[in-house]
């Protein structure tokens, strides 16, 4: 049957409106209807699941899990691959099924909960279930926003899973919160509570990633990565999981295959654990929307452990790799539960027989700036701001992506006044990371705390900094925030910011789709969020015409 399609969950939607025949991304009409469809059998799962721990009774791990990767999965630019889609589809209404034969009280539980057609229904109830289901455009624009903070949570969540950290709490909120987006009961400001609350869940769960990760790897510290290439062949590792780059390090030992980061991977090189591993060459490339002609360049075979998968050329399509909840038709995929040891010997073995990479660019990239480092330069950095050679930091953190708006945040940065510090995470930097911005009093004016999840530690550096000079109110710190985005994990940052309570907050370079004109005025009214404009109204805007 022929796809009618909507989608507006990324910034880069058609026409800032929504993608109606073919995704921006590279995402077919029959792809965005399986991902609607697993959404909607997924809310009727988290329905049962939220009932179930009503009559107290245990949901598992398991559970919770399948619940998170289905999420994970229809993520912008995650997976493409129609029948893994199908797959995940057919197991929720499995486990739906199970579950919903455990529950005593079975009132209340919305259609989706008891919904079980089979795989010949499956198109004819993709188009009744999708975002424009819900005809109230306020309503709509609250469900869509909760349920893509929840997508970004579930993200996170699975990478503290993979180091087997979990949070049964942040758990049960999500599905939760997942079952009220079907529930026609609550109202605006019920919905406009249930975001606010998906933002403190946002911070439990980055909280809880930042534990695994550091608990696992080290705190992230100080360092210098290198930008060249060298005489080995490679495998590039792209996405965030850090379980999965670990397992190909152990694997790669040995084997004369060096392995190099890409895009959000870079944050890698800064914890301690991954130095011991001499053949981790360093960083190769930029920001995602390159990867067609820097993956093309690398010779070698790479691993997408996560979004952001740019449809394959079909010159570099043998050599792109999916696992976890990536996935692309016609690429190879590596499985691996929870726990197990993947087996990345096809890759390793394709690697020994292709070319080295070819080389891109030559120096390096200092970051490392997390949370534990941060503190520890405290005190040069509170004499700096209190001596006045800083003036002000702004937070920059947030995705890059390919539209010509933003060379805005490069821009933006070259003209920073010369005592205004960057403070950054995720693959925004990108846009400015290369660019040499110098020092102030041997402080670098571009401090990297790594991943989009790692705006936790900017959250943190934040609250320490309020603590030292005792301020009551974290609005009133020298700090704004001028922030990107490009999809879902950046939806829950600004949640779990908002949260947190901190106002006027630049979102750019537009602002999401999916906010209808009425939920836009509530959050401009009631957190001073607001778009950009020109880099010099924005710099006189933040810090005034003397800069």
């Amino acid at each position: 049957m022929d796809h009618k399609m909507f989608c507006f969950q990324c910034q880069e939607t058609a026409g800032c409106k929504g993608c109606t025949v073919s995704g921006v991304c590279g995402k077919k009409p029959e792809v965005a209807a399986m991902q609607d469809l697993l959404i909607y059998v997924t809310k009727g799962l988290s329905a049962i699941t939220t009932a179930l721990r009503i009559e107290g009774k245990d949901v598992s791990r398991d559970v919770n899990h399948q619940i998170t990767m289905n999420l994970f999965t229809t993520i912008t630019n995650a997976n493409f691959d129609q029948e893994a889609i199908f797959h995940s589809i057919r197991k929720t209404l499995d486990t739906k099924n199970d579950l919903l034969m455990q529950l005593d009280n079975k009132s209340g539980l919305p259609e989706a909960a008891y919904w079980n057609g089979e795989e010949a229904e499956f198109d004819t109830k993709a188009a009744l279930v999708g975002v424009l289901a819900t005809e109230d455009e306020d309503i709509r624009s609250l469900r869509e926003l909760i349920t893509y903070g929840l997508k970004g949570l579930a993200a996170y969540m699975k990478h503290a899973n993979a180091l087997l950290q979990d949070d049964e709490e942040v758990d049960a909120f999500l599905q939760s919160a997942l079952a009220k987006t079907l529930d026609d009961s609550l109202s605006l400001d019920d919905l406009i509570a249930l975001t606010l609350e998906t933002g403190k869940y946002g911070v439990s769960g980055m909280a809880l990633l930042d534990k695994a990760n550091t608990e696992a790897y080290g705190n992230p510290e100080i360092t210098s990565v290198d930008l060249g290439v060298r005489q080995n062949p490679g495998i590039l590792i792209s996405g965030h999981d850090l379980r999965d780059l670990e397992m190909l390090l152990e694997q790669t030992a040995g084997t004369g295959v060096d392995v190099y980061t890409h895009s959000e991977m870079l944050p890698a090189h800064y914890y301690p654990a991954f130095k011991k591993y001499p053949h981790f060459a360093g960083n190769y490339g930029n920001a995602w929307w390159k990867q067609k002609e820097e993956f093309e360049a690398f010779n070698g075979p790479i691993l997408m452990t996560t979004n952001c998968v740019v449809p394959p050329a079909d010159s570099y399509k043998d050599r792109l790799w999916t696992t976890g909840a990536t996935g692309f038709p016609g690429c190879g995929h590596i499985d691996g539960a929870y726990g197990e040891t993947k087996d990345f010997s096809p890759i390793i073995e394709q690697a020994k027989h292709c070319a080295s990479p070819t080389e891109l660019e030559t120096g390096t990239i200092t970051g490392g700036f997390a949370h534990e480092q941060v503190f520890a330069l405290a005190g040069p950095v509170v004499d700096a701001i209190k001596s006045g050679a800083i003036r002000k930091f702004v937070v920059m953190a947030g995705c890059d992506g390919r539209h010509k708006t933003r060379e805005y945040y490069k821009e933006f940065a070259e003209k920073l006044p010369k005592d205004v510090v960057i403070l950054t995470a995720g693959c925004a930097k990108y846009k400015y990371n290369k660019l040499d911005l110098g020092e102030i009093c041997g402080i670098p004016r571009i401090l990297d705390a790594g991943q989009c999840n790692d705006s936790y530690s900017l959250v943190l550096i934040a609250l320490k900094l309020k603590e030292i000079f005792g301020l009551q109110d974290i609005n009133d710190l020298p700090l704004c925030f001028n922030i990107a985005w490009y999809e879902q994990k950046a939806v829950i940052v600004l949640l779990a910011l908002l949260y947190l309570g901190v106002k006027n907050i630049h979102l750019g370079p537009t602002l999401p789709a999916f906010l209808s004109p009425n939920v836009t005025s509530v959050l401009m009214d009631n957190f001073g969020i607001a778009g950009i404009g020109t880099v010099d109204e924005d710099l006189e805007l933040f810090f005034g015409s003397e800069q």
